[in-house]
């Protein structure tokens, strides 16, 4: 299917203690108290409050992609509600492709329980989004691995193995609960917006490999990108 726009996106998340409390009837509890109760295992889906949405728009134009829009807002700035609302808004006025990393695994899963725990509405979010094997969401991480568990690789991995950056050195997702306690949200949005960037570069890699993109066209994809955080930079060192 053709497509005219896509948003490259990614989650950072923290346990939603509240919860956690009202499963285990803990509720007034401490938080260290739940985070006790919750344990050390992976927190099921609906557990996980999102407290950053990294995303990267694109636009097609011609023979390349251009991008429009990169950010990574989160709740230093705004509630995980208004989070949200404002991303589903995005997704229904667009009609993207959604670009992820272990997207259909993860990602979108805990978007539509997140957006149910506070009674969002979300019409731009069809099921079409929800089959992992449609390209309306291209799970990369499913995608580069034939959807076979033993071939899935880490996206820092396969960005390195491509010669892309990678994450920023000196943290990874398990420490993000951590950090966001301490007060350092911008770095935890500032390693967001790292994945959405690589998972973006992956995915017109990935377009190149299809023929969807030619040689001379994924270039000027990448220069567009290039020249779109060269702006960026230069308006934050003003």
């Amino acid at each position: 299917m053709s497509v005219s726009s896509v948003i490259a996106f990614d989650l950072e998340t923290v346990p939603d203690l509240g919860a956690v409390g009202r499963i285990h009837g803990l509720e007034g509890q401490s938080d260290d108290e739940l985070r006790a109760a919750l344990g050390d295992g992976f927190p099921k889906l609906p557990l996980h409050s999102i407290a950053c949405i990294g995303a990267l728009v694109a636009e097609r134009q011609d023979d390349r992609w251009a991008v429009t829009a990169l950010g990574a807002p989160h709740v230093g700035d705004r509630s995980e509600a208004e989070l949200i609302a404002a991303f589903l808004k995005r997704i229904d006025e667009l009609s993207p492709r959604l670009v992820s990393f272990n997207g259909s695994g993860f990602d979108l899963p805990v978007l539509r329980y997140r957006a149910m725990v506070h009674a969002l509405p979300a019409p731009g979010l069809r099921p079409r989004y929800f089959n992992r094997y449609s390209d309306d969401a291209l799970d990369l991480c499913d995608v580069l691995s034939s959807f076979g568990a033993s071939a899935k690789v880490k996206l820092d991995d396969l960005s390195r193995t491509l010669a892309l950056p990678g994450k920023p050195d000196g943290m990874e997702g398990s420490q993000v609960a951590q950090y966001v306690r301490d007060g350092r949200i911008a770095e935890v949005a500032a390693y967001c917006e790292s994945d959405v960037i690589n998972t973006y570069r992956v995915w017109l890699r990935y377009e190149l490999f299809l023929a969807n993109l030619t040689p001379a066209g994924f270039e000027a994809s990448e220069a567009s990108l290039e020249r779109f955080l060269e702006r960026r930079r230069s308006r934050a060192a003003g």
